[in-house]
Formats: C-alpha cells, structure tokens, sequence
C-alpha cells in the first residue's frame, strides 16, 4: 500500500487554490495557526491535515514576511502534532520536514561579530548597558564583569574601547562567563576558553589588563554553581581585607529568560530558600547578596510563559512578526545571513510550540514583570542618564527608519520598531 501523499492535493469538500488567496494576510494565517493547534492538541487529525494543507499553500519559505513567519510556526505544530505519533499523516509531514530543512548556523567570531552588528536588536542593549557600566565603574581599579549574555561576549570589545580611553586610566578587568551547556542560538564555532584568548589578546591590544574565566554553570538550574563560586570568591576577598577598590557588575544580556520560572513548576532545590520561590527569584536574590556595583538586564519585551498552547501562540505570533519584518528592510533575498537569522528564529518557534515542560526554555516574560522581580529582590532602578540617550539615539540613527526609542518612567529604555516594543534595558542598584 502506497503511503498517504502529503502537500499534493486538497481533501475533498475542502478549500481548493482558488479560495486560497482570502487567507493571505497575516490575522487569517494567525487564525488559521490557532484553529490548527486547537485541532492537534484535541486530537482531531482530519481538521489538522486540512489545515496544514491550507498553510503549506499559503506560506511559502521564501515568500513575504507574514508568510515565512507562518511557515516557521507550520513546521513547528507539525513536530509538536508528530510527537503524539496518533497520526501516521502527521507523522509523515514531519518525516519529510515539508522541504524545510533546519540547518542553524555555527558562527565564527567575525561572523557573529558582522551578524548583530546589522540591526540594533542586540545593539541597542549593548550601547545602553555599556553607558550605565562606564559611569557605574568610574573610579574603581579592578572591575570584575559577570557576563550573562546569549551573544557570546559580542558586548565586551566595545566596552573595552570605552574602558581604554578612561580619563584616569582603564582598571584591570576581570570577566566571568557561564559556560552555559543548553545549544541555543545563535551558535559559535569555538570553545569559551579560545574567545576568551582572543579577548584578552584585544583587551591587550587597547592597554587594558584582562583576566578571563569561564564557570561551568547552566541555567536550567538558576546558574547556582556560577551564583556558588561567585559567593567564594567574594567571601576570599573579604577575608584579604580588599574588595573597596573593586566594582562588580553584573550583566544580563538575553540570558535570564531561560532560567527556569514559575508555571514550569521545578523545585528550586539549589538555592537556600523557600520552595514556593521560583529559580528567577532565587537568583535575582542571590545576586542581590553579591552586593553588586550596578546590574544591567537586558531582553525582548514578550511573553512566552503561559502553559496554554494558542496563549502562547499568539502572543508569539504577534512578536515574532517583528524580527521577520525588520529582516525585509536590509537583507536581501536570498542572502545567507538572513538564512542564518531565520534559521535561529525558527528554532526559536519550533521550541515554544513544539516543546513541553524543561525542554520549553524559550520563557520570554514582559518588562514590567522582570521590574516586579527585580524590586521584589530589593534592587533600586536607575535612570539612564541624558548622555546615555543620546548615544542610543546616535546609534540607531545608523539603521533603518522605522526603529525608534521610548525612556518610560519607571527609568528604563525600550526599543521599538514602528511603534512596536522589542527589547528593553534596565540598570538596577542594591536598594
């Protein structure tokens, strides 16, 4: 018996090509996406078949932007429908990975380095963060950085320029890494230790002393080998009688929202505290005991959290359009960064759709709850400063129009993109 065709022809009774041109916005293929997750999660594999078809149709790989959008969120529910194996059909879509071959790039330094150069995406929480830093150190002789960044340590060279032409002189930096173990993009092609040769090699280069470290530590379980060798280094140091002339700076980068939060229900069992806090909680207070000189959290302002499948689809959706659309305005088709950037973004999709419980670790939460967060752990926020606004400002004037940026009340930076929020920047001090 001849295995059951896929993406060749509409079931009966069904839509045909003719009618499929009225789905070609993006509110009817959101539509489309919800009705098809309502269906796969009740099991209906009749109505998720017809549905997949319908977007298959509409939502071609290299089509506009709302369509490459669906088309990652396609792939996504057909790996999350062939999980459940309930329907050979299903199971063959994903089998033959409807033509859509996931291939996520390894970076190399220069790569990497060019690639979040091209948009104000990273670069905007990069020049926020290194601004508040610079007026946050001034003064100290050593500056030791925790660096918590999914960018690989791009942010440190240009904060070295700045710490280089120092008016008293640059400090001797002290840079700590998690070695982070969980593969999520964008991926580099080298190990910590060699970037951070290169780093200190750089720092070298410009007149600035570097030490550089790497602690294994991981944040499925709230970085608390990283929060642990922290806690003894500074306890060393205190028992030395230093520690005055040393700032720390704590930098969060992306990174905080794939520790673990509260709907995925892990016992926090690695810090010393109450079980009903959650593992964000617990390593916003354990910082917090650092005494750190300035914390700088940086991440896209979305939510992801919600255990409800089409919740989280659709406020995925609705955010995801955004890097899609911006990719329009400066890669040119059939380029491969931006073969390389989707890659990513599909990754991205395929793991908040398709993915359940610890292996779900793309946990975006908004900025106004990591601001509750960050109070609630006894952290004080600061106002950038105007000079730090204008060299925002400075920079995105080197980008596309459509980016914009909003200073809000509650002291933080957001970055937009044609009205839209993309990702915020806050500075915090101990309260």
């Amino acid at each position: 018996m001849e295995p059951p065709p896929v993406w060749t022809r509409p079931w009966p009774g069904f839509l045909t090509s003719k009618t499929l041109g009225s789905f070609g916005d993006a509110n009817c293929m959101e539509q489309l996406l919800v009705h098809c997750a309502n269906a796969i999660d009740s099991n209906d594999a009749t109505l998720a078949q017809q549905i997949l078809w319908v977007l298959n149709n509409i939502a071609p790989p290299d089509g506009d932007s709302s369509q490459r959008l669906t088309c990652g969120f396609l792939r996504a529910l057909i790996a999350r429908a062939a999980k459940t194996g309930s329907c050979t059909m299903l199971t063959a879509m994903a089998t033959a990975q409807v033509n859509l071959p996931l291939n996520v790039h390894k970076f190399s330094v220069i790569e990497l380095a060019s690639f979040v150069d091209l948009t104000p995406w990273h670069r905007f929480g990069f020049t926020a963060a290194n601004a508040a830093i610079l007026e946050a150190i001034e003064g100290f002789s050593v500056v030791h950085i925790i660096d918590l960044s999914s960018t690989h340590c791009m942010q440190i060279p240009t904060l070295i320029d700045s710490i280089a032409n120092r008016s008293e002189g640059p400090p001797l930096i002290k840079l700590t890494v998690a070695g982070a173990t969980t593969d999520v993009p964008p991926l580099l092609d080298l190990s910590y230790e060699e970037l951070g040769s290169k780093l200190v090699n750089f720092a070298r280069s410009r007149n600035v002393g570097m030490e550089f470290r790497v602690i294994p530590s991981s944040s499925s379980d709230g970085f608390a080998s990283l929060v642990e060798q922290l806690r003894a280094v500074q306890q060393l140091i205190l028992a030395n009688g230093g520690g005055e002339g040393e700032a720390l700076v704590i930098n969060c980068h992306m990174m905080l929202h794939y520790i673990p939060e509260e709907t995925l229900g892990v016992t926090p069992y690695c810090f010393e505290s109450s079980s009903t806090s959650s593992l964000r909680t617990m390593f916003l207070t354990a910082i917090r005991s650092l005494e750190p000189t300035i914390v700088v959290l940086v991440d896209e302002d979305a939510d992801f959290t919600s255990n409800n499948l089409v919740c989280r689809l659709r406020s995925a959706f609705d955010y995801l359009w955004i890097p899609y659309d911006t990719m329009d305005t400066f890669f040119p088709k059939g380029s491969k960064q931006k073969q390389w950037y989707e890659a990513d973004l599909c990754w991205k999709i395929e793991n908040l759709i398709a993915q359940e419980g610890v292996q779900r670790v793309e946990r975006l939460e908004p900025k106004s709850r990591w601001i509750q967060r960050m109070q609630s752990a006894n952290f004080r926020g600061i106002q950038f400063s105007e000079e730090t606004v204008l060299e925002v400002k400075s920079m995105l004037d080197e980008h596309a129009a459509g980016w914009g940026l909003k200073k809000e009340e509650d002291e933080g930076l957001v970055l937009t993109w044609k009205g839209h929020n993309v990702v915020f920047s806050t500075a915090w001090v101990p309260a």
